[in-house]
């Protein structure tokens, strides 16, 4: 049983400092990239998935299912927080033109943003 424990912490501290190698990664990343969209993107992926290998990591090293249960409400907020704030900021910098339009590949909320009728700046507005 005491082989089981080294073996669990070791496996453990290794996946600490994967995950928290991916988040460096992702941070580079934010930093070398051209523009909003990039950086965006190296902010949630990476950061997502190195928390998560941290939160692993850390969940072999803990026993309690006190400790796991609030380890994996961590994990689920990350994941749910994460994109959707990274989705507003690639947004609104949509909105304020920091982004070039012409390396989009698809471009559905500029028809959105277009629609006849709407002015600049005035969200959708759907009937009930």
């Amino acid at each position: 049983m005491n082989v089981l424990l080294q073996v669990a912490d070791t496996a453990g501290a290794a996946c600490v400092f994967l995950g928290a190698a991916i988040c460096l990664l992702g941070v580079v990343g934010m930093l070398k990239l051209p523009d909003v969209l990039s950086r965006s993107h190296a902010a949630t992926k990476p950061q997502s998935l190195g928390l998560l290998v941290v939160l692993a990591g850390v969940a072999l090293r803990l026993h309690s299912v006190m400790d796991l249960a609030t380890l994996a409400l961590i994990g689920f907020f990350q994941l749910l927080t994460g994109p959707v704030a990274s989705h507003l900021v690639a947004r609104s910098a949509y909105r304020t033109g920091q982004v070039e339009r012409g390396d989009l590949l698809f471009d559905d909320l500029d028809a959105q943003l277009t629609e006849p009728g709407q002015e600049e700046g005035q969200g959708r507005r759907d009937s009930p």
